[in-house]
């Protein structure tokens, strides 16, 4: 079905600048650095900080499409409705959209396998996949239940993940400060490793990070005058969240070696451990748990939701469309992505899990990169944001080298997820063609 340019809305238009910068920067800058700066110390020793700013970069240049895209068609709702309005395809369309919904189940796991290390460990420790799977019921059961987010407590969720990752940076500095640390080993290398080839291997895990800003595309009908606020918001967003994690990453590597930090499941509490100031254990792994669970709770109702969204447009399976009588939430979505996010806990390995979500998004975003060039003949009557033409060009040339990049497990596992997709999307077509008889 053809998509309304028209920027008209039935929805109260209430989000200022201001809080639409809170609400790309919550989502961007939340759970994946809590728990990947060890597995980023494995793969670039010291310089933490290189692929975080490269991923950053590449992160830019996929913002500026969606940019352009956003604000030309500001009741689209995301890649998916992009790539329809662009390719006219609705397999190409289903592709997308089951590559996002797909991203957010893998990352769910990644971020309850984060959920049960170390920082649990501070107030009990159990075996890591168990309370994995327990807390993806929990999630499940409160997303049953029904969630609305309102934008003053994505407010106040971003300032407590905020406030941790200031206690990081202020922690190292005191240490700097009293002459501890080691300033050196922020360029150092692992032995034998080539740098350029480190960094981008980082920078595949780093892109993890900052991949939030999709979601921002959903609620661009109640932003008040768009076209100035969403580029603005957007771009300011992503930039506060790189400052963060550069100078969280410099504070990583000068407070601890990349042993050591390689070595924990929750090493920005090793960090600041490690200091010496009397900031308690308990605080930074309950504000590094609120981060982590309000990252998958949030997640996991976006994943249900589209999966719910997809059934109800034909693209999946009608039976993920029902829901619950009393509580109108789509329960058959929620147990069926609840279920496929507990399997993929069985993996273990945080890296793979974050590289998966990557690869997966990655379809998405040079699905959206090429979508601004191919629109860039459909004209609207309205002021929008336009992207230099450059931008989106090597926003398709970042995702081709970020995907060349991708260990061979990594395409197995998003190819069998992108299987599972096909195969749900045939049952739909039959069905579909069967009610029509």
């Amino acid at each position: 079905m053809a998509i309304d340019s028209d920027t008209g809305t039935r929805l109260r238009r209430g989000i200022t600048t201001p809080l639409l910068f809170a609400f790309i920067l919550g989502d961007v800058l939340g759970a994946g650095i809590y728990a990947l700066m060890g597995v980023l110390a494995e793969e670039v020793g010291g310089m933490l900080w290189a692929p975080l700013l490269l991923a950053l970069l590449m992160a830019l240049l996929t913002a500026g499409s969606y940019a352009e895209l956003v604000t030309k068609y500001p009741r689209a709702g995301g890649a998916a409705v992009f790539a329809e309005r662009a390719f006219r395809n609705r397999l190409v369309s289903f592709l997308v959209g089951f590559s996002m919904l797909a991203a957010g189940v893998v990352s769910a796991a990644g971020l309850a396998l984060a959920f049960a290390g170390e920082y649990l460990a501070t107030f009990v420790e159990l075996p890591a996949v168990p309370v994995a799977i327990a807390f993806l019921a929990l999630v499940a059961a409160i997303n049953a239940r029904g969630i609305r987010e309102s934008m003053g407590a994505n407010v106040v969720m971003t300032v407590i993940e905020v406030s941790g990752l200031v206690i990081v940076v202020v922690v190292v500095g005191v240490l700097l400060g009293g002459g501890g640390g080691d300033l050196g080993r922020v360029t150092q290398l692992p032995d034998g490793a080539g740098g350029a080839g480190a960094i981008l291997a980082g920078a595949i895990i780093a892109y993890y990070s900052f991949v939030g800003f999709e979601t921002s595309a959903n609620v661009i009908e109640e932003v008040k005058d768009p076209t100035r606020s969403y580029p603005r918001a957007l771009f300011g967003a992503l930039a506060a969240a790189g400052a963060v994690y550069v100078l969280v990453g410099l504070a990583s590597a000068i407070a601890l070696p990349p042993e050591e930090l390689s070595s924990s499941t929750g090493p920005l509490l090793a960090v600041v451990e490690s200091t010496g100031v009397a900031v308690p254990s308990w605080l930074f792994s309950a504000i590094a748990l609120v981060a982590v669970a309000n990252g998958a709770l949030l997640t996991m109702i976006m994943a249900s939701r589209l999966t719910y969204g997809m059934a109800e447009q034909g693209m999946l399976p009608g039976a993920f469309a029902r829901v619950l009588p009393n509580r109108k939430t789509p329960w058959v979505a929620i147990v069926a992505t609840t279920v496929v996010a507990m399997a993929l806990t069985l993996i273990g390995d945080l890296a793979t899990l974050a590289e998966t979500v990557v690869l997966l998004l990655l379809f998405v975003f040079l699905s959206a990169n090429i979508s601004v060039l191919v629109l860039r003949r459909d004209r609207v009557d309205h002021p929008h944001y336009r992207v230099w033409t450059f931008v989106p060009v090597l926003g398709i040339a970042s995702c081709i080298v970020l995907l060349t990049q991708q260990r061979p497990i990594v395409w197995a596992f998003g190819a069998a997820l992108l299987a599972l997709g096909g195969v749900l999307y045939a049952v739909a077509r039959w069905t579909s063609r069967e009610r029509a008889r």
